[in-house]
């Protein structure tokens, strides 16, 4: 300092200089947070994004789960109508059975009765 005010030109030249430094580094701080809220707006819109992205996918992800389980509803109704398909069928023999041995026996028994009859 003394070596300044000895000198007033140099004083005047080193406040400017000071002062032109203090401006620099003001506008390089700012261009450095300017740069980088740049980068966090786009870092936020992203997150909006992906945020949004989640929800559709959760609501698509909860609809298709139900869906999925008329599905399986749908299929289990199928497989019971076939098992019942299945019990008539096997009903259905069991009196054919059942019939044509009643058939038999009555064919039988009016054969015996054709033969004892006197003729």
């Amino acid at each position: 300092m003394l070596f300044y005010s000895d000198h007033p030109e140099l004083r005047c030249w080193g406040e400017k200089r000071r002062r032109e430094a203090i401006a620099a580094a003001t506008c390089l701080t700012e261009a450095l947070v300017d740069h980088l809220n740049v980068g966090v707006a786009q870092a936020y819109m992203n997150q909006r994004k992906l945020d949004h992205e989640v929800k559709t996918l959760q609501v698509q992800a909860a609809q298709f789960a139900k869906q999925t389980g008329q599905w399986i509803g749908m299929v289990e109704s199928f497989n019971q109508a076939l098992k019942e398909i299945g019990d008539v069928e096997n009903w259905a023999r069991s009196i054919e059975l059942d019939m044509r041995t009643i058939a038999t026996a009555l064919e039988y028994v009016y054969k015996g009765q054709l033969q004892s009859a006197p003729s």
